[in-house]
């Protein structure tokens, strides 16, 4: 595990381009700094590390992830720690177990570039996999003190278009269509507009029947492509 996050470091401040890194972090509002590592660049450093290290069980992968993000210094390597989670050597990780993990990183992280790469990619993979033992988790997290959770169970299933669990989609907005926070509110907007390309009709009829509740950006966002 140590071995991996060494690896990681150093291949992150290789491929590091400084004079990049000033408008990276004032992009992302960050209070960490960046190496200055495009998306793209990162993912074809860390390919080889990922492969050449590869960890031996569960409890070996989130201790590697858990390192890369609490001791972070750079925001890449919490990118890489969101990477790593992800790769395929491990999916046989991605289930209801790994939501404590990544509920961590989430309301840690409390930031849109953390949060919805996990929502959507990691907690929604997990949700339509299982569905009756992750609906409740994801019910749960919509009305969590914590917003990023919440914004978590508006937009985890983006990906999922005729699949969408409607009455989880819409139980999650209706415990939030009344905050006032903007992540929110788009996320509200974002998850409508995403469900809109396979079902435009009842898009319009819920962004309808719900007019008055909705905030004007969520309205927006909803109809956007429609």
């Amino acid at each position: 595990m140590s071995d991996l996050v060494a690896a990681v470091r150093a291949a992150l401040t290789a491929a590091a381009d400084p004079d990049r890194a000033p408008g990276m972090q004032a992009y992302m509002k960050s209070t960490m700094p960046y190496l200055g590592v495009p998306k793209p660049v990162r993912a074809k450093a860390l390919k080889p590390v990922f492969v050449e290290h590869p960890l031996p069980d569960r409890a070996s992968w989130e201790k590697a992830v858990r390192t890369l993000w609490h001791e972070a210094t750079y925001r890449e390597e919490r990118y890489a720690a969101i990477d790593l989670t992800g790769h395929r050597a491990y999916r046989p990780f991605q289930d209801a177990a790994a939501l404590d993990l990544y509920r961590e990183l989430v309301v840690d992280g409390a930031w849109w570039d953390y949060v919805d790469e996990i929502a959507s990619r990691r907690v929604g993979p997990i949700l339509r996999a299982d569905r009756v033992g992750v609906t409740p988790v994801i019910r749960a997290w919509s009305t969590d003190p914590d917003k990023w959770l919440r914004r978590t169970s508006i937009i985890c299933q983006l990906s999922f278009k005729q699949d969408t669990d409607l009455a989880l989609l819409t139980d999650a907005i209706a415990a939030n269509v009344y905050d006032r926070d903007f992540f929110l509110r788009k996320a509200i907007g974002w998850a409508l507009r995403q469900y809109a390309w396979c079902d435009p009709e009842w898009v319009r009829a819920y962004v309808g029947a719900h007019e008055s509740e909705l905030s004007p950006l969520s309205r927006r966002e909803a109809l956007k492509n429609l």
